[in-house]
């Protein structure tokens, strides 16, 4: 059997060692190297980490619209796809079984960041969904699925390793009776249809006029990578760990409450600790260090709207 996985992220990786262990891939399908920091270091995908290191043949176009050849030449007998982060073209779709596994029950939550906002807005489950793929964002046939709860401490990389396994064991449960078309296709019903679109830099600003709850959720949502960031005049900083504050004070949300030892910031009902912080060209600091000698915060300020 002939299997194309298409991948990238550390949600993909698992699904991939997972599935090569059973049934050997012939072909991967990650994106591009990046460049990062100021030395503009190469980095490779988690995805293409494991495929070297499990010696399967790699592909990485830089527009796979416009380079796809190679894996409709392969005639593979299934494309497996998740958290690819191209649109796949229609003659890869048309080309073979091609299947996808997203991070949301369908057809809540199509869109490339699901798990993000699932957590940021509240939602108490989420899921995994097995299905079809067609040339409609995540509109394609359920084969089946999986609910999973969110838990309170859940950040995005707990929560989408859970899923990852989750995907896993459906896909590797069902991939024989999908390939001889034996496996349920349920249509998904448009009308329910909603959308979790990809965070922009926007949504990673912590917005301390929301319920101390969902502020903790909002930065439980970008971690452990982006993070959150917030404006004091007018620098960016930048946030990865927050606790609920047992302080009760009538005040504007946003107000600087307390730089003695701890740094609290107002919300809507209550306030936050920040715990581990980062000033704009600085490293990631404990809260304790930072406050040592720092002259940007001060008791009463308001964070910039």
């Amino acid at each position: 059997m002939k299997i194309v996985f298409m991948g990238t992220t550390d949600f993909s990786k698992i699904i991939l060692e997972k599935l090569h262990k059973k049934y050997p891939v012939s072909l991967v399908v990650t994106q591009p190297d990046k460049k990062v920091g100021r030395k503009q270091t190469i980095v490779f995908s988690p995805v293409k980490e494991l495929a070297l290191d499990l010696g399967i043949e790699l592909f990485q176009p830089e527009r796979i619209k416009e380079s796809y050849k190679k894996i409709v030449n392969l005639k593979p007998d299934v494309i497996i796809t998740a958290a690819y982060g191209q649109i796949i073209p229609i003659e890869v779709i048309n080309s073979s079984i091609c299947l996808n596994v997203h991070g949301s029950l369908l057809p809540k939550r199509r869109g490339g960041a699901p798990v993000q906002r699932a957590i940021m807005e509240g939602d108490k489950t989420t899921g995994v969904t097995l299905m079809h793929m067609v040339y409609k964002m995540d509109a394609g046939d359920i084969i089946v699925q999986e609910e999973v709860k969110i838990e309170d401490n859940d950040t995005t990389t707990t929560l989408m390793d859970k899923l990852a396994h989750v995907g896993s064991k459906l896909l590797l449960d069902n991939l024989l009776a999908i390939i001889d078309g034996s496996a349920p296709r349920i249509q998904q019903e448009e009308n329910a249809a909603t959308f979790s679109y990809n965070l922009t830099l926007e949504d990673e600003i912590i917005d301390f006029n929301k319920p101390t709850s969902l502020v903790l959720r909002q930065l439980n949502g970008l971690l452990d990578e982006p993070g959150g960031a917030f404006y004091l005049k007018g620098e960016r900083i930048k946030v990865y760990k927050l606790k609920k504050s047992d302080i009760i004070i009538s005040a504007t949300p946003g107000t600087v409450l307390s730089v003695n030892k701890e740094l609290t910031i107002k919300t809507e009902d209550g306030a936050v600790d920040i715990l581990e912080i980062q000033s704009s060209g600085k490293r990631r600091m404990n809260i304790k260090d930072y406050l040592n000698g720092q002259r940007l915060f001060q008791e009463g300020d308001v964070i910039d709207e």
